[in-house]
């Protein structure tokens, strides 16, 4: 159910417990997190190995297990790469795209590279469709020390003995309609905000670190990318969803100064990828392939330049 910035709450005034349980109650299953991620974790059983980071217990909502895909030949002596997806849950082609390249594509890598697959990293919100948790915090702004959304620090937890290993971090994520017609009016609400309408780019894009742009990198993502999908365009002020373009297709935001999850290493390649799944040029499936394409560019590079 979409959320009308006036519909909890009073106008003005940031949300307290009571509007967040409020808010909390209107939302509903939609689909399975069991069914489409945890079953495909399973049938890789044979080409990794499957740990499980953490639990959460959300209650009467049930209990989800964290699983991330760890490469079988684990050998310290090579880099490490992360691949996460599904921070923000209905962001569908980050939880997908990285199924899909654990399943096709990341057996080329054995013997190069040590792989770690989370790709749902925000369950509850995945099987909602929705960017927030049950306590109406956005993982993407709480990868932090001490972080309060449990879905953060559980995978926080879980690569920080890694930390200085990582060669290569990419973050997959989708921007889409919704966006403007339910998640940034919701966030204006919860926070007692004036909504400002925004845009929505049409392709896919990059947001870089601004402490690690690693250009270069960025632009062979990309040029792998746009051999399945379009890239998207510069508004006319020469800004993506109000960032200043960097270079075609990329944007940047300081990584750990807003808690996001592509910050959560030291890795010297890191990116966050933009699908848009709601273009009439692009499909689901057209989505999950830039994704692992996305995955497989980047890879390729970092360990080019290892």
């Amino acid at each position: 159910m979409a959320i009308e910035p006036s519909s909890i709450g009073t106008p003005g005034q940031p949300w307290g417990e009571a509007e967040k349980v409020q808010w909390r109650a209107l939302q509903s299953k939609k689909r399975s997190y069991a069914d489409d991620v945890l079953a495909r974790i399973e049938a890789l059983r044979g080409a990794f190995d499957v740990v499980q980071y953490g639990e959460l217990d959300w209650g009467e909502d049930g209990r989800y297990p964290l699983l991330a895909l760890r490469s079988r030949d684990w050998d310290d002596a090579l880099p490490v790469a992360l691949v996460t997806g599904g921070v923000h849950g209905y962001e569908t082609s980050g939880v997908h795209g990285a199924l899909l390249f654990a399943a096709r594509d990341a057996a080329a890598y054995a013997g190069g590279a040590n792989l770690l697959v989370a790709p749902c990293v925000s369950p509850w919100a995945y099987e909602r469709i929705h960017r927030w948790n049950p306590r109406a915090l956005d993982p993407n702004r709480n990868f932090v020390a001490g972080s309060l959304c449990a879905e953060s620090a559980a995978l926080w937890a879980f690569i920080q003995p890694l930390r200085g290993r990582v060669a290569m971090h990419i973050d997959l994520h989708e921007t889409t309609d919704s966006d403007e017609s339910e998640f940034r009016p919701a966030l204006a609400a919860r926070d007692g905000k004036p909504y400002e309408p925004g845009t929505i780019p049409d392709g896919f894009y990059l947001c870089a670190d601004s402490a690690r742009p690693a250009s270069a990198f960025q632009q062979a993502i990309l040029a792998a990318v746009a051999e399945v999908t379009h890239i998207a365009p510069a508004d006319p002020d020469g800004t993506i969803i109000g960032s200043p373009v960097v270079a075609p297709g990329v944007i940047e935001y300081d990584y750990r100064a807003l808690g996001l999850c592509a910050g959560i290493t030291d890795a010297p390649y890191v990116t966050t990828t933009e699908v848009y799944p709601d273009s009439p040029r692009a499909n689901p499936a057209q989505c999950n392939e830039a994704q692992a394409v996305a995955v497989r560019a980047a890879l390729e590079f970092a360990l080019a330049a290892a």
